[in-house]
């Protein structure tokens, strides 16, 4: 039997999954990543705490598979991305905790860049919109304030990557400072046309090109694990960004299919093959996981608070004991109420971009419960995720191209059939959740498995993928328009004045 090891570092978890050759699942490791919030809008992760965890778990996975690591093809990453790590080349010590990509700190910067005039450059060499989400103006921010770390940076003394960088230079001792096309195209320092650094996007936020990671294809060899770590070396084949990584295990590889996955935030892309388009409708080009040198781009939303909104209903209201619980209370009553719920805790991102929202809860009665309330969390991710939707089937239709058919959706959430369903009715189309909902962990078992010559090409993967169940639409046209005007009235009510 061939085995392949995923490592999917995500925002809420640290986790390890090991997968046979057909896809399936031999054992799973977890951990949760204890998050930091030194002030409001800032967010930030110990770069230390994520390495152990995810060694931790590594180790945790092959005991629990009854496998040695010598067993193991090769070895996949897909991790949280535009979180910002610098580190010491000599010692590997961080500099500073981890940026991530929620935190707001660096607005400030994005103010001045869009008061330069400096948005259509940005948008036409990184597909990007100019945000604090990015991990340019994080990187900007370390140097800024971190002592000393700009004269060490100007001294070749530091490194800077995505938490995927972070992994593979920890797991190769140093020996490969490297990242993927996809996680480099969400720093907005990254040309997705050349799949270059872009000079003149580091000058502009005075970073020493000597920071940067070598840029790969998302399929490649990265170095080897060190045998000390796991017990033998391992091939390090595969690497993307979580997103890129789930479209790619949910085999959405041709232009117009497209993936949603449902994870602390929930990220919607849509596969355009290799026409590079950009947006008219707020949302981002990025780079698809590329198993060749050559580009290929994707339309991206993303919901910057998704099934976070379920964890602030345990952790910030008290209204559920475990996340588990929020299906059963939501559906203990037969709809919201009228009650509307705009989760923007860090701003609205997709298509929105209002940095400065905050969240609201609209339409509350005498009458209102936690039931009413927990339903309105749960259909509020939903209401986001249709509002990209909408967004890529108007930027579809301007590029003459059809607009998507069918969702496919993973990540922890899509497991809740109500949401789903729900989904399914605001949207119109079949939503259709696979057999394997471990679409992150998945997909970078495959970009490993791909380079490493366990499958011959993406068309033997796409046959490998297996639904488990379609939702199809229940709601008439008129009533799912009618709700979502409910929910663009109720975001209008987010922004402050």
């Amino acid at each position: 039997m061939t085995y392949l090891l995923a490592l999917d570092q995500g925002t809420s978890s640290t986790r390890s999954v090991v997968f046979d050759a057909s896809g399936g699942i031999l054992a799973i490791a977890q951990q949760e990543l204890p998050q930091i919030y030194p002030q409001p809008g800032w967010v930030e992760h110990d770069p230390l705490e994520i390495w152990r965890a995810q060694l931790a778990t590594a180790r945790q996975v092959l005991d629990k598979a009854g496998l040695k690591a010598r067993d193991i093809r090769a070895l996949g990453i897909a991790n949280q991305r535009e979180t910002t790590v610098v580190w010491h080349r000599k010692t590997g010590q961080p500099i500073h905790n981890a940026i991530v990509w929620q935190d707001r700190r660096a607005e400030t910067t994005c103010v001045e860049l869009r008061a330069q005039g400096t948005e259509a450059l940005v948008q036409s060499r990184t597909g990007l919109l100019i945000d604090a989400y990015f991990s340019g103006t994080k990187l900007k921010w370390l140097l800024d304030h971190v002592p000393g770390a700009r004269a060490q940076a100007a001294r070749g003394e530091l490194a800077f990557g995505t938490i995927d960088s972070w992994l593979i230079w920890q797991l190769t001792a140093g020996a490969l400072h490297a990242t993927d096309v996809t996680n480099a195209s969400r720093t907005m320092l990254f040309n997705i046309h050349t799949n270059q650094w872009d000079a003149e996007l580091l000058a502009l936020l005075d970073i020493p090109p000597s920071m940067m990671p070598e840029v790969k294809p998302s399929s490649a060899h990265y170095g080897e694990v060190r045998p000390d770590l796991l017990g033998h070396t391992i091939p390090i084949g595969g690497v993307a960004g979580d997103q890129q990584s789930a479209s790619f295990g949910q085999a959405c590889f041709k232009a117009g299919m497209a993936k949603n996955t449902y994870g602390t935030g929930c990220f919607l892309l849509m596969h355009t093959g290799t026409r590079f388009q950009t947006s008219r409708n707020g949302l981002l080009t990025t780079s698809a996981a590329q198993t060749a040198a050559s580009a290929e781009f994707a339309l991206e939303g993303s919901v910057f608070v998704g099934g976070a909104v379920v964890q602030w209903l345990r952790d910030g209201l008290n209204a559920i004991k475990s996340s588990a619980e929020v299906e059963a209370l939501a559906q203990s009553v037969p709809d919201a109420g009228g009650v509307m719920m705009v989760p923007a805790f860090t701003g609205l991102g997709a298509p929105y971009w209002k940095p400065d929202a905050r969240g609201t809860i609209t339409g509350l009665t005498r009458g209102t419960t936690a039931a009413h309330i927990a339903r309105a969390a749960l259909e509020s991710i939903a209401y986001q995720s249709a509002a990209l939707l909408q967004a890529m089937g108007r930027d579809a239709v301007s590029a003459g191209a059809a607009p998507v058919s069918e969702l496919r959706v993973d990540g922890g959430a899509s497991v809740n059939d109500l949401l789903m369903q729900f989904q399914a009715d605001l949207l119109g189309i079949p939503v259709v959740r696979p057999a394997v909902t471990e679409t992150t962990a998945l997909g970078a078992a495959w970009l490993a498995g791909l380079s490493s010559g366990v499958y011959r090409n993406t068309d033997e993967l796409a046959a490998l993928w297996r639904a488990e169940r379609t939702f199809w639409p229940t709601l008439s046209t008129k009533r799912a328009a009618d709700l979502m005007a409910q929910w663009a009235h109720a975001v209008r009510q987010t922004v402050l004045q």
